[in-house]
């Protein structure tokens, strides 16, 4: 004997009941078979919201009878030959002239009990499974139609369900002895109370039922057929990587299913695992894969842990005083209320100072919880021994599941640690002696961002999803996408990184994307984009809440660098070319320090100083190290190197400049480097990251321009004022050139004093031979007092520039 199930996305439409018959008949050539249909898919959940509707007098739910109406009688045409139709047509038509009547008077009494909720819900499966039969008999196979209700015998308690075996394996047996050859149709989710009233076994209830016929026929194997390839490792519409699991015992599907896994209902395995019945969980439209086996052992899955699920519509119950401390009784009077109460607990965990209790239960039962513990506990309230019972919402529980947990040591920590280092707050813990499961309760906004760290910690192959939000995407911001885009395939391959950009802007739009933007024609994508909003871009950051989140800088803004704050708070690490936060006032970058610590987020800005060059990260290690910095040389203008070993008293000066703008060496305001202010800015973060508390107007800086074109109103007037000053800039470059010296521009720290300026070099300095953009650091220290550690090479240009932001987040992608 066979007994297959099939749900009601399997039978969603003609075409598909027509794919299920064939799948049955393969089953039924092996011997007789049993097949348990669910409701036309969404029929019960109409059912239901008639119900609802008629309850509140609205008459909405005739248009909704009526369409369902029409629906099955179009499958039937569609399915039946029409000499062969009117029987069947007639039986439809009888059942919804039932449910109509039924309706009618919930309408009239503007009432809906819990037994007329029963009765309406289980329609579906009987209209299903009459024409499902009907059909098999029009295709020539002998039908036999089994009534669930004169079989399965249950009481129901609110929406749980208890199963009178005895009674109803005596039925099914009885049923069976007349005849037990060919195919049997039965309906799932329904049954009847002791009483002879109709009832049903709790939504997801015909797995149930086909659970039910296997456990009173005794047969080997229950399939249930399902729209997926089986149980999976983890929900796969939250988290994409999950993948279907071949074999998991009784125990863990039980786990998985009580915690949420929404393939099996949970009941269904209470009447199979004492006779080791096994479950083969298959996909309808998948027929000849294998899908996951239900059985006594899981022996041939070695993961330490089997599956990830998770249980969102729970409420927490925190129940606590300092009179419970050494007082026995409490912990029995507390469950014994919810027990009377028929209140089901999810988790439980307690202190074991026995100051607390704290309990997760279903969202629509914490209320009467509360109530019915708030009363049973009044004395004790009213005396302040214990505070009245508070209610958490917004709270889910997930949960790790596997047999073999209790052989591997430290997956507590391992799953602690991933989920704190993603700012995920742990409210509660719960393990099981038999180490089984490993449940905590967290924020419900935290769900997806918790399974997906924690299936990447236990399932996938060691790897690492980076998730990027970037704002700027002129020189820098596009030359680094171009690098991401070419770099994809090494990343994943060699590194173990999947880079995603999940959001772009630039001053003007901004665009989405949670399954990552196409960056082979993003600009295209962004033209259309929302207009851009700074507040807007970063709290759909946190609403995508997800794991690895980096927000880039490509831009000099000092209000988008004020956001930094805020990412860092979220938990969202900031990778950024923008100096002016680390420019600013010490406060405020030791405050950007001390969030990155708190919450366990990055903060990079390798390139604010060197373009790609390791110049921070050099004297982070030096100082790291237990060195001591004594003096730092440097020229760290890339753009002012260039301008000064391109002009040559011939061109004029303006001109070099304009030449360095082009070629994307200066900023945007040239006068920002040619001021010497991004020179200061730079010594004095270096100076921060060797230990000093320095603010930008420590710095000496020794300006070569005049007060005029320092305070020009825009680039075309400065422009205009450096024509003028022609002859002065010639002035400057010959009294160099006549000694045999160079024009560099040179920042120094030294004995806790900086300055930066204009000076003349002889071939004896360290940075006469500078050519081009390049950039040098000397660092003097302790270990380095004479001979000094040099840093040298290009230090300005967007492609370099790119290539160090993409170096910090590749950093981050290995911590």
């Amino acid at each position: 004997m066979k007994i297959v199930k099939f749900g009601g996305s399997s039978l969603a439409s003609s075409q598909r009941i027509k794919s299920v018959a064939q799948i049955v008949l393969s089953h039924l050539q092996e011997g007789s078979t049993v097949a348990v249909f669910s409701a036309f898919g969404g029929v019960t959940n109409d059912l239901l919201y008639m119900a609802d509707l008629a309850a509140r007098e609205d008459e909405k739910y005739k248009e909704i009878l009526e369409k369902n109406e029409k629906r099955h009688l179009e499958v039937v045409r569609e399915l039946i030959p029409v000499q062969m139709q009117s029987s069947i047509l007639s039986k439809v038509k009888t059942e919804f002239n039932r449910l109509e009547t039924l309706y009618e008077g919930v309408y009239l009494l503007n009432e809906l009990s819990n037994k007329t909720k029963h009765v309406v819900a289980g329609f579906g499966e009987i209209l299903s499974s009459l024409i499902i039969a009907e059909y098999f008999r029009s295709i020539k196979i002998e039908t036999q139609f089994l009534d669930s209700r004169e079989l399965i015998v249950c009481k129901n308690l609110n929406e749980k369900v208890q199963v009178n075996y005895e009674k109803t394996y005596a039925n099914i047996k009885n049923r069976f002895n007349e005849n037990s050859s060919g195919l049997f149709v039965a309906p799932g989710f329904i049954a009847k109370n002791d009483q002879g009233v109709p009832s049903t076994l709790g939504r997801g209830g015909s797995d149930f039922t086909a659970a039910i016929f296997a456990g009173a026929l005794e047969v080997e194997e229950v399939l249930i057929y399902t729209d997926v390839d089986g149980m999976y490792t983890a929900n796969p519409a939250i988290v994409p990587q999950a993948y279907p699991l071949k074999n998991i015992s009784y125990e863990e599907a039980m786990e998985l299913s009580h915690f949420g896994a929404k393939v099996l209902y949970p009941p269904t395995l209470q009447p199979l695992l004492e006779k080791h019945i096994r479950i083969r969980i298959k996909n309808t439209f998948k027929p000849e894969d294998a899908g996951t086996l239900i059985s006594k052992s899981s022996k041939q899955n070695f993961r330490s842990v089997t599956g990830i699920t998770h249980i969102d519509a729970i409420k927490v119950l925190n129940f606590e005083g300092s009179g419970m401390v050494g007082i026995p009784g409490f912990s029995k009077r507390f469950f014994e209320v919810l027990y009377q109460e028929n209140i089901n607990i999810v988790l439980i965990t307690q202190a074991s100072s026995e100051h607390s209790i704290c309990v997760a239960v279903k969202d629509d039962e914490a209320s009467a919880a509360k109530e019915a513990l708030d009363e049973a506990f009044a004395v004790e309230i009213e005396n302040r021994k214990i505070k009245p019972v508070e209610i958490e919402e917004n709270v889910a529980i997930i949960a790790l599941v596997g047999d073999a947990m209790k052989s591997h040591h430290g997956l507590s920590g391992k799953m602690f640690s991933a989920l704190g280092n993603n700012n995920i707050n742990i409210r509660a813990i719960a393990q099981g002696s038999s180490e089984r499961n490993i449940s905590a309760v967290i924020s419900k906004k935290d769900v997806k961002k918790a399974l997906n760290t924690l299936h990447e910690q236990f399932f996938e192959v060691p790897s690492k999803e980076l998730n990027l939000y970037v704002t700027g995407v002129g020189n820098v911001g596009s030359k680094l996408l171009g690098q991401l885009k070419k770099q994809e395939k090494y990343l994943l391959e060699k590194l173990r990184l999947k880079v995603r950009v999940l959001g772009l802007s630039n001053s003007r739009k901004m665009i989405f994307n949670e399954d990552g933007i196409d960056l082979e024609n993003w600009q295209e994508i962004l033209k259309d984009g929302e207009p851009a909003n700074k507040e807007i871009f970063f709290k759909k950051v946190n609403q995508f809440n997800l794991r690895n989140s980096i927000f880039v800088d490509n831009t000099a803004s000092a209000e988008i660098a004020s956001w930094y704050k805020q990412y860092l708070a979220n938990s969202v690490s900031v990778v950024t070319c923008n100096k002016i936060a680390c420019s600013d006032d010490f406060e405020n970058y030791q405050e950007l320090q001390d969030l990155a610590r708190e919450y366990g987020a990055s903060f990079l800005y390798e390139t604010n100083v060197g373009a790609g060059l390791p110049i921070i990260d050099t004297l982070k290690n030096l100082v790291a190290s237990g060195d001591k910095v004594t003096k730092i040389q440097a020229v760290l203008s890339g753009s002012l190197n260039f301008v000064f070993n391109t002009y040559n008293a011939t061109e004029p000066f303006y001109k070099v400049v304009e030449m360095a703008m082009a070629e994307g060496f200066t900023e945007p305001d040239p006068r920002i480097d040619l001021s010497g202010v991004d020179v200061a800015r730079k010594i004095l973060i270096l100076a921060r990251e060797s230990g000093l508390q320095m603010e930008l107007e420590d710095i000496e800086n020794e300006s070569f321009l005049s007060e005029e074109s320092l305070n020009a109103e825009n680039n075309e007037k400065f422009f205009h004022h450096l024509k003028a000053e022609e002859s002065r800039f010639q002035e400057i470059y010959n009294s160099a050139s006549a000694n045999g010296k160079r024009l560099k521009y040179v920042a120094q720290l030294e004995n806790g004093k900086a300055k930066v300026g204009l000076q003349k070099a002889g071939p004896e300095d360290p940075y006469f031979d500078l050519s081009g953009s390049d950039n040098i650091v000397l660092f003097f220290t302790s270990r380095y007092p004479q001979q000094p550690l040099i840093v040298k090479g290009a230090g300005a240009g967007a492609d370099v520039t790119a290539s160090g932001i993409f170096a910090d987040i590749i950093r981050i992608g290995k911590k």
